[in-house]
């Protein structure tokens, strides 16, 4: 099972509704779409199977910010959801220890729908 698939599976155990795994677009892509009280939810999954080499979550730079922010817009708009709130997750692996940070970053590059 890849980690994410448990971490989805981690997110349906909290209550969320799984959208998508590896959503695809032209400006990257998302390990994890998911919805919880009409938000949604654009999750990243880092893994380490030791801090050795850097903590897993030391991974979300400005660059993959960037990125996951214009992955979320692109689905947004291509769903009609622009109105939705959404929020972007991390889930981290260390070795099999899960950290979970919501609200993790804000939005990242144009506000301007």
């Amino acid at each position: 099972m890849s980690y994410e698939q448990r971490a989805g599976g981690y997110l349906q155990e909290q209550g969320y509704e799984i959208l998508e795994y590896n959503y695809h677009c032209p400006s990257g892509e998302v390990d994890i779409i998911a919805r919880k009280d009409g938000c949604i939810v654009f999750c990243e999954v880092k893994y380490r199977k030791t801090a050795g080499c850097g903590h897993p979550l030391e991974t979300i730079t400005r660059k993959k910010q960037l990125a996951l922010s214009s992955c979320a817009r692109y689905y947004l708009a291509v769903h009609q959801m622009m109105q939705v709130p959404c929020r972007f997750d991390v889930i981290g692996f260390l070795g099999e220890e899960i950290i979970w940070i919501q609200d993790a970053f804000a939005y990242q590059g144009r506000l301007k729908w």
